[in-house]
């Protein structure tokens, strides 16, 4: 038997339990609440790095996640709707929009698609600023209430009063998250993807419709940005136009090149450490885009098929050493 394939299944239930343990050992609230904010850019990562095996790449995803929050906090603010109905909601209006604006132009390649989100997410955020009487304007939306309680009589009651509450809340989210994007990432689709990035005119002419596909990839991964951006507002009770500015996405770029997009685990690894390092280096915070910048130059220069492809070196000559 191949021990790859029988210790990888352990490592991954055991990776699986030590986090739905981990309040448990983390009594800091701030803590937890870092891991949360892993979460929600494992989930923005991992819709991006979708759009970007069609070949696109979006530098508006963090529009979709504004879309996504404004759409569930008025939702469930102005119109009384269910924090749930509203989550849901605020994927589907993202979902549309991308489906809107995906059509005519995804013919568009490479910088002219890239150029034409960053021009959408500006105005995403001027209608967002300019809507004074909805969104409330540059003041943004306070006081958005928590999830509705999820009552089990005699089991559990999660009222989202707490950080762990809402720690289980988004990792119930990022595993949904992962599980369907697993699921296209081994099915047709992706071949079909992967066929179109690499040579599209190639895939029409087996009469394959390049033009279908790419809007598809595009609206699930803003579909997930909405997910997001959703949970992001009733968690931080607070939205304003700043929320998901040009930066956040281009840190959700970032997050894709140096984790690697060859594999699916790449913008896993990516959001988790590229969310860790200012934690963890708290005194460059404020310098955190220069941070990123280097990071992303190192990567670039030194592993371009990022972190997971600097792991798989070391697991090469790992077995080249030992058949020696």
């Amino acid at each position: 038997m191949n021990r790859t394939k029988f210790f990888k299944p352990l490592g991954y239930a055991g990776l699986l339990i030590l986090v739905f343990l981990a309040p448990l050992f983390i009594r800091q609230s701030y803590s937890l609440h870092i891991f949360i904010l892993i979460g929600v850019n494992i989930i923005l990562a991992c819709s991006l790095r979708l759009i970007a095996i069609s070949g696109q790449m979006s530098l508006g995803h963090g529009a979709m996640m504004s879309i996504g929050g404004y759409t569930s906090a008025l939702l469930v603010m102005k119109l009384g709707f269910s924090s749930w109905a509203g989550l849901l909601l605020g994927g589907l209006v993202a979902y549309v929009v991308a489906l809107i604006i995906g059509y005519p132009f995804v013919r568009l390649k490479g910088i002219y698609f890239a150029m034409i989100t960053v021009f959408f997410a500006e105005v995403v955020r001027l209608v967002i600023t300019e809507w004074r009487s909805v969104t409330g304007g540059a003041m943004g939306i306070l006081s958005i209430p928590r999830p509705n309680p999820i009552v089990l009589p005699g089991l559990l009651r999660f009222d989202f009063t707490s950080r762990v509450h809402f720690y289980y809340f988004a990792l119930v989210l990022v595993l949904v998250t992962l599980g369907m994007l697993y699921a296209i990432e081994h099915s047709r689709v992706r071949v079909i993807l992967l066929s179109v990035n690499q040579a599209d005119s190639l895939a029409e002419s087996l009469g394959i419709n390049t033009t279908r596909f790419k809007v598809l990839a595009f609206s699930m991964g803003s579909f997930f940005a909405g997910i997001a951006g959703a949970f992001y507002a009733h968690y931080l009770t607070v939205l304003n136009p700043a929320s998901f500015g040009f930066l956040f996405s281009i840190y959700a770029v970032i997050y894709i090149t140096v984790g690697g997009t060859q594999r699916f685990s790449g913008p896993i690894l990516g959001a988790s450490i590229l969310t860790l390092i200012p934690e963890l280096m708290r005194g460059l915070k404020e310098y955190q885009p220069l941070v990123f910048a280097a990071v992303l130059i190192v990567t670039i220069f030194f592993m371009p098929n990022g972190l997971v492809g600097l792991l798989d070196l070391f697991k090469k000559n790992g077995k080249l050493r030992g058949h020696a």
